[in-house]
């Protein structure tokens, strides 16, 4: 298939441009900077230079390149502008589904996200209902709104990105909150997924039937949990105890994916962080 990738050059778009390109298929990969083209064909993709916001340019590249399938993988979140990420969620995605439309493309797999759902102790499956109090639930859901008037959107609802290039890297944005002792343990529940599961999900995904697919590791966890074995492995002082908090979020089961023929190739964070250095 000809695979048009929109945000080819972010964390989950540079692990997915290879895989696409191995499993057969031709991948047209579009950024906004044109100083990352070049790294998007070396990995084995056609850049297409587009700013997602400009509905002409994403019209004018889904015709140019007329794929057979859209893989959404949009994120604005190098500058942690959460702002920006929402407004390119709702703006964003709607020209793209705006474009596919009209250009008769049926099948759009897109990236969403796994804690916004109702608070509580058994784990979240795709039909639970989504907290409309938490951000960022209004972009989230415009975004899921929209790929679902495609003849086949598929939703993948990752858990906590961390691998290379993610937030949780060693040179990352919460790594350096851990080294400045900024985090302390609570109950706050954290379902993971490594950034490679993720990519390996979304090409998976181009075979999936249209709906909502959580995609994270088995092990949900607390951050009282993980955020030990986390600092242990980036060589950062252990937190102490936190002061007495009420459980928050929820742990999310990865059972429908795993029912598509998904598995997660790190199955648990625990050995995942273990490989951080």
């Amino acid at each position: 298939m000809k695979i048009l990738l929109a945000g080819a050059a972010g964390v989950v778009g540079r692990r997915l441009i290879p895989m696409l390109v191995q499993a057969g298929h031709e991948v047209a990969g579009t950024t906004r900077r044109a100083g990352r083209a070049d790294a998007i064909r070396d990995l084995g993709g056609s850049p297409v230079v587009m700013d997602a916001l400009d509905a002409a340019a994403v019209r004018a590249a889904v015709e140019a390149t007329r794929p057979d399938a859209i893989v959404h993988q949009l994120t604005d979140l190098s500058d942690e502008d959460f702002g920006a990420n929402s407004h390119l969620r709702i703006e964003g995605t709607r020209n793209l589904v705006e474009a596919a439309k009209a250009a008769g493309v049926e099948t759009m797999v897109a990236q969403s996200v796994a804690w916004l759902y109702v608070a509580g102790a058994a784990p979240a499956v795709e039909t639970d209902a989504l907290d409309p109090t938490l951000q960022p639930y209004p972009g989230v859901a415009a975004l899921e709104r929209a790929v679902a008037e495609m003849p086949r959107g598929v939703l993948l609802r990752y858990g906590a990105l961390y691998g290379p290039g993610t937030w949780y890297a060693p040179d990352g944005a919460i790594a350096r909150r851990v080294r400045a002792g900024s985090l302390r343990p609570t109950p706050a529940w954290t379902s993971f997924v490594h950034a490679d599961d993720a990519a390996a999900a979304a090409l998976a995904a181009l075979e999936w039937p249209a709906g909502v697919v959580n995609i994270v590791d088995d092990e949900p966890a607390t951050t009282a949990d993980w955020l030990p074995v986390y600092s242990a492995a980036l060589g950062a002082p252990v937190p102490g105890k936190g002061r007495h908090a009420a459980a928050t979020g929820r742990p999310v089961s990865n059972a429908k994916a795993l029912s598509l023929g998904w598995k997660p190739q790190v199955p648990s964070w625990r050995t995942g962080f273990a490989d951080l250095g």
